[in-house]
């Protein structure tokens, strides 16, 4: 599925763009003028990455520091153990678009239970 994030003169470089789905993805604009789109949420604990601190093809969560690898998800420093999902990003006409990883994400047992329709 392809989903429209924004116009790409909107995101400046250094910035990200979070799109409220479920779950939630952000489209990162790296200093070099890349972009990434990963899984918002931290694997570790609730934490929306958009919020966290990008520096170069790495985001650092702003909750316990974990870091992940925009390039491939990976983390790159604990307490997150499992790596966030990576999604395709396509620019057409100047908007950004992601297409969504039919990959499970990895979520933190909260947020999963919360989607899931359970208590969080």
């Amino acid at each position: 599925m392809m989903i429209p994030a924004c116009r790409l003169v909107d995101l400046p470089r250094g910035e990200a763009h979070r799109l409220d789905i479920d779950p939630p993805v952000s489209v990162f604009h790296t200093e070099d003028g890349e972009l990434f789109a990963i899984d918002d949420t931290c694997t570790h604990q609730d934490a929306s990455l958009a919020d966290g601190w990008l520096e170069g093809c790495e985001v650092e969560c702003p909750l316990h520091a974990s870091k992940f690898d925009l390039r491939t998800g990976a983390v790159d420093s604990p307490p997150a153990k499992l790596p966030v999902r990576t999604h395709e990003v396509v620019v057409e006409d100047g908007v950004i678009h992601v297409r969504l990883s039919a990959a499970a994400p990895n979520l933190p047992p909260c947020v999963a239970a919360r989607l899931a329709g359970g208590s969080a």
